[in-house]
């Protein structure tokens, strides 16, 4: 793996660097080959109502999800969302031992992220600015009591650069859109982890 890379080649190169993390894509790949129906995510619940005393009623608002899939699609993409905001955060001064990565992920994806912000502390760059997600649902299993929810993503890291601790530009290579698959799933303690991840080349989506 060369030290001269951008955030999204490095996250290429990691991800080959050890076993594990070597065969993540393609696990998640064949997981989410297999999964199907599961919907799109709920969107977000609305902010507001409008103003009392209008001639006419509010335009119908999405309801808070009550079904116990649409709860654990709203809860694992929470908690989709919360592992790159987390990794983000540690990257800006690449804590490897950051302890709320945890909160979000475990397993393989945990192994995962530890180990690329070693990478860079060992190397001595940081990141600056952070991802931006959009990620879709799309399994949910079992319907009735879900365990385990698959996601995608396109993931944008074009304002997600690595930078020398001195404070300069690593190179001058944008960051690219890559195609995420990740598989999130509730743990004994009620929460909801991705447990593993997959990131496509550049250009991917």
């Amino acid at each position: 793996m060369e030290v001269g890379t951008r955030r999204s080649e490095r996250r290429r190169g990691t991800r080959s660097r050890a076993a594990s993390a070597g065969v993540l894509i393609a696990v998640v790949l064949a997981l989410a080959a297999c999964g199907a129906g599961g919907g799109s995510q709920p969107a977000p619940t609305p902010s507001g109502a409008s103003a009392s005393g209008s001639a006419h009623p509010p335009v119908s608002a999405t309801p808070t999800p009550t079904s116990p899939a649409d709860i654990a699609r709203r809860d694992a993409v929470a908690a989709y969302l919360g592992m790159w905001q987390t990794y983000a955060q540690a990257s800006h001064t690449s804590d490897w031992q950051a302890p709320y990565l945890s909160q979000y992920a475990s397993g393989e994806a945990l192994q995962f992220l530890s180990r690329d912000l070693y990478a860079d502390h060992y190397n001595g760059l940081v990141s600056k600015g952070n991802p931006v997600n959009s990620p879709r649902v799309t399994s949910v299993s079992p319907e009735d009591t879900p365990t385990s929810v698959m996601i995608d993503d396109c993931l944008d890291d074009r304002h997600w650069l690595r930078y020398r601790t001195d404070g300069s530009l690593l190179d001058n290579t944008p960051g690219a859109l890559h195609k995420v698959f990740a598989e999130v799933r509730l743990h004994t303690d009620g929460k909801w982890r991705v447990t593993r991840f997959g990131i496509g080349d550049p250009g991917s989506c």
